[in-house]
């Protein structure tokens, strides 16, 4: 009577509020993420539905589903049982003692919450082995779907197909399972002792029987899989990096003759001491057990550490080269054929440094073909000449292909696409409309010949302007899928696209999406999917989205790639090509194993970084950071640039791997027999699989054990010596070129690289040149037929006894040269222009080594481009700059170089010319041209100077302006001041004024001559 009736009801109201509140909260939060989950997950339905490619999702989300609740439920039901098990049998009176005096408090805290405690440690526990065993499709598929290499390892005589695809999965299984038992033995140690069973201190016994039979049982499973695990480190001995031998894979002598026994012994004993774990727990005495595991750590230490260690210091130490020479045979063996080096075609190439008169005769098909246009320089070219808007753009890094010109011959080219650049709009322009149902595509291919380029140094195109036009034929040339598209759009709808700019009233051609990519977009639940999925809701809410409207997304061409086919490993540099009139990107896809016996390890990410991923990451990437030991160029992928349409083409139908996946997702890849001629015309050698070959080529070209013991041959790959300090210490790229190897017939399309010696590759020794190695590119011209020769690596090794500069060298004697020296001041007119240098190409002819650079001025004012203005060539110790090519080889071989290089700088046929499709306006008034002479050499000097530095003001007015007309007046100006400037600046040197000959940089002579008075500067 003395507690009011309502006091005790109010807490309990109040905690029943508290306790509806929470689960409606945590149902709210379920439902919210439920349906977000949802809708990204039928959108992918719908996206992989419209590609095709439905099988392929379906099958890996239904085998990470499957994979996530198995691993899940393992680990959540060893722990719950562990933790069941540690409770129910605990002591019925806890034993009487300070510790469990002090254990009692958490024991009485801890029982309202005890089963609230259990489901939340196991389901933690299983979240945790469910996203660990979801994360291993990959190597469950692979081995569900595994094939033979038809090959054997030399130890266990067993198929490679094991090591790479069922050794993976037996690995996993074992430390999974292990780690499932090492949870429960830690939630059982935990139960126990804190319920009683388990005592650390105090007298009598120390564990009740129920807690030993328990732990007793978990110590076995450990103990046994621990033996599983020692026996499976066998196998995996032939596909780990050995201590013993630096950067040798596989078992060497210590492993072979103590390492293999000494696990075969651990196993026995971990199997002999889970067995008295097991008697224990029925009774046995404890005592067996524990001198077993004493026993199995000191064998662990005496036999597997102490006894190899013996063995690797008084027997191989002494006698290492006929002790490992066996093992590392077998290494480079592996190696070569895993990195698909095994038939590297070696010549020994005795290169002459010494120059005479058509010394270039026999390589009359290479010197046509050498690319004096380099791709990482000339893109803000194409963007000035042809981006026509601020809403297109180019990439930072264009790409090299080939393509068929009028008169029937194959031509070298640098290409780009025309993306759309949505940053370009102006800020009144950036709507939701504008930037997704407007403005949705770019527009055309541009093709630039490789070799050759306008009077002004601008590009010299095959295919260009909008609406294209030119020498290659372009039906269809809309870029709804590119490289810099990574916004959705919203097409086919009510508003009409902008197509390009032309000379009509409103400014602009338009058009309305027709094509058959895409998912539709028109119905209720599917704008209502897509508003959660971009978190916009104009989607749903916009009325420029109808019943015909289509949304695109993911359209970048290595993003589609990688969702349809996500086993494949992509190339770094997807390029656009046109094919059978439409504009298409291909890729490359590589699959790739970590479990190949004996084959050294490769890091894909650094082996194919290079200054073009390290200053111009966004177009050309470098592969994800990962270990590999095997990599093949299995698969050729397209994307069409209209519909995004993907599809994959088997290319090494050998390769095991490429097997087991089209085992795992039957029909997505295509035979190579389905590939037409336009396409293959195409198709090329890949930069990225090259790269890694040749950083493996560069120690693995060493065949013979003894010398690869000693190290003393390996290779590096030079620095690029043509950057400057952002991209320091980064290799120089490999470059594609059409040449003639001089074991070969005729030139092929390639893919080159150079070598210098390691041990000064990276420090202030002498570079010289060690190796030059390039791999044929030209896959073919017929319907489903590979070339036979694509793929073959020529490797050339010039002998100790040859000094011939690397690129660093030649690098450092190009710019410390006089006569370029004076050219490229002449070039930078006071610093108002930046004198860029291209890339340093490198080609073994006329019996020894050419290398080619061009270079580029670049005035410093706005809207301005670089332009090829100069050709510098170098044989030996005779350097030479021109105007052209030929002028510069002429001059380094004795007046006639032998061959025709063809690079005039005439302007284009067939009116594809640079001129946009805009009627030129008035540019600035024309300047003196500085081309008269006032019979004192400083006056004219300087008058020259003068009148090049307004030329290139001139220059940048008229770009400004867009009147290209009075641009390309402007630079007739410049360069007839420059060539002024320099026959001035060859008088006050007391030289006379005709074209100067090779100057021998080496020797320090100055230069003979400047460039004539009156030639014309591309």
């Amino acid at each position: 009577m003395s507690f009011p009736p309502r006091r005790p009801s109010r807490p309990v109201l109040r905690r029943r509020r508290r306790g509806a509140a929470l689960p409606t909260v945590l149902a709210l939060v379920a439902l919210l993420i439920a349906v977000l989950v949802g809708a990204r997950v039928l959108a992918d339905v719908w996206w992989f539905d419209e590609l095709g490619f439905l099988p392929t999702f379906s099958r890996k989300l239904w085998l990470q589903l499957g994979l996530f609740v198995v691993g899940g439920a393992l680990l959540a039901a060893a722990v719950a049982v562990s933790l069941t098990v540690g409770y129910r049998s605990r002591p019925v009176y806890a034993p009487l003692s300070t510790e469990q005096a002090g254990l009692d408090r958490y024991r009485e805290s801890l029982e309202p919450l005890r089963r609230v405690v259990v489901v939340v440690v196991s389901v933690a526990a299983g979240l945790f082995g469910g996203s660990v065993a979801m994360s291993r499709w990959e190597t469950l598929l692979l081995w569900l779907n595994r094939t033979s290499f038809g090959t054997r390892d030399a130890q266990f005589q067993l198929d490679q197909g094991f090591y790479v695809f069922t050794l993976p999965w037996l690995t996993f299984l074992v430390s999974f399972l292990t780690a499932a038992v090492v949870l429960a033995g830690v939630a059982g140690l935990a139960a126990h002792y804190l319920y009683g069973g388990l005592r650390l201190s105090g007298g009598g016994q120390r564990t009740t029987r129920a807690a030993r039979v328990h732990l007793a049982v978990l110590a076995t499973l450990f103990l046994l899989l621990r033996a599983v695990g020692y026996w499976l480190d066998r196998y995996e001995l032939l596909t780990s990096a050995s201590g013993h031998v630096r950067g040798v894979v596989g078992p060497t002598y210590t492993d072979v003759n103590a390492v293999l026994p000494a696990k075969a012994i651990l196993t026995i004993v971990a199997v002999v001491v889970a067995l008295l774990f097991l008697a224990a727990a029925f009774g046995l005495s404890w005592r067996l057990p524990a001198i077993g595991t004493g026993l199995l750590v000191v064998s662990a230490v005496a036999i597997g550490g102490i006894y190899p260690w013996a063995v690797q210091k008084f027997q191989v130490t002494p006698n290492r080269a006929s002790a490992e020479s066996e093992y590392v045979k077998k290494n480079i063996d592996a190696t070569r054929e895993a990195y698909d080096l095994s038939d590297v075609e070696v010549t020994t190439y005795e290169a002459d440094t010494t120059t005479s008169s058509g010394q270039l005769t026999q390589d009359a098909q290479t010197i046509p073909s050498v690319r004096l246009l380099d791709p990482s320089v000339v893109s803000t070219a194409f963007q000035q000449t042809q981006g026509q808007r601020g809403y297109y753009k180019f990439p930072e890094t264009l790409d090299v292909d080939r393509y068929t010109t009028a008169d029937g011959t194959t031509q070298d080219a640098v290409v780009a696409a025309r993306e759309l650049n949505l940053a370009g709009l102006s800020p009144n322009q950036r709507t939701w409309v504008n930037e997704h149902t407007i403005y949705t595509h770019g527009y055309g291919v541009v093709v630039a010949r490789g070799n050759d380029r306008n009077a002004n140094g601008s590009p010299s195109y095959l295919e260009a302007n909008v609406p294209t036009s030119g020498e290659v034929d372009i039906e269809q040339p809309r870029i709804y899928f590119g490289e810099g598209t990574t916004d959705y759009s919203v097409v086919g709808g009510r508003d009409n696209e902008i197509d390009y700019p032309d000379g009509s009233a409103a400014g602009f051609a338009t058009t309305r999406y027709d094509g058959s990519g895409g998912v539709d977009v028109g119905g209720t639940l599917e704008k209502l999917v897509y508003a959660l999925k971009f978190g916009d809701q104009n989607i749903l809410l916009s009325s420029s989205v109808n019943a015909q409207s289509k949304i695109l997304y993911d359209r970048t061409p290595r993003e589609r790639v990688e969702k349809v086919a996500p086993w494949l490993t992509m190339d770094g540099d997807a390029y656009p090509s046109v094919v059978d009139g439409r504009v298409v990107w291909i890729l490359d896809g590589y699959t790739t194993s970590a479990s190949y016996p004996y084959s050294a390890q490769t890091e894909l990410g650094e082996a194919t970084t290079d200054t073009l991923t390290t200053t111009q990451g966004s177009s050309v990437q470098a592969l994800q950071d990962r270990t590999v030991n095997y990599v093949r160029n299995s698969v050729k992928a397209t994307v069409d640039a209209y519909t995004g349409k993907v599809t994959l083409y088997a290319w090494d139908e050998t390769d095991p791997v490429l097997k087991a996946w089209r085992k795992a997702f039957p029909g997505t890849v295509q035979p190579t027999s389905e590939i037409d001629a336009s396409l293959m015309q195409h198709l090329r050698y890949p930069q990225d699989m090259f790269k890694v070959q040749r950083e493996v080529l560069a120690s693995y070209h060493v065949t013979d054990p003894g010398s690869f013991l000693t190290g003393q041959d390996f290779w590096d790959i030079p620095e690029d010596p043509t950057t400057g300090a952002d991209a320091a210490k980064a290799k120089q790229p490999p470059y594609y070129l059409t040449l003639r190897m001089p074991d070969q017939d005729e030139a092929r399309y390639s893919l080159t690289t150079t070598y210098v010696p390691s041990s000064t590759a990276n420090n202030s020794g002498t570079q010289v040149l060690r190796g030059f190695a390039a791999v044929d590119s030209d896959a073919g011209t017929a319907d489903g037929e590979r070339s036979p020769d694509y793929g073959k690596i020529r490797l050339l090794e010039l002998p100790q006894s040859t000094t011939v500069n690397g690129p660093v060298q030649i690098q450092n004697n190009i710019r410390s040269d006089t006569a370029v020296a004076d050219q490229v001041r002449l070039l930078s007119v006071g610093g108002s222009s930046e004198v860029i240098y291209g890339n340093l190409l490198s080609l073994p002819v006329g019996g020894g080594m050419l290398y080619v650079e061009p270079i580029y001025a670049q005035s410093t004012g706005n809207n301005s481009y670089p332009q090829l203005r100069k050709v510098v060539a170098v044989f030996g110790n005779s350097i030479a700059i021109d105007d052209t090519l030929d002028g510069a080889l002429n001059k380094v071989f004795g007046g006639d170089s032998g061959a025709d290089a063809g690079d005039q700088g005439a302007p284009p046929t067939g009116g594809q010319g640079t001129t946009p499709t805009q009627a030129p306006t008035q540019g600035p008034t024309p300047a003196p041209t500085g081309g008269a002479t006032s019979g004192d050499p400083q006056a004219d000097l300087q008058a020259a100077l003068a009148a090049a530095k307004q030329a290139i003001t001139d220059s940048s007015a008229a770009l400004a302006l867009g009147d290209f007309a009075a641009y390309g007046e402007a630079q007739q100006r410049l360069s007839t001041a420059v060539d002024s400037a320099s026959a001035a600046e060859g008088r006050l040197e007391g030289t006379p004024a005709p074209a100067p000959t090779a100057s021998p940089s080496a020797s320090g002579a100055p230069p003979q001559g400047g460039t004539p008075s009156g030639t014309p500067t591309p």
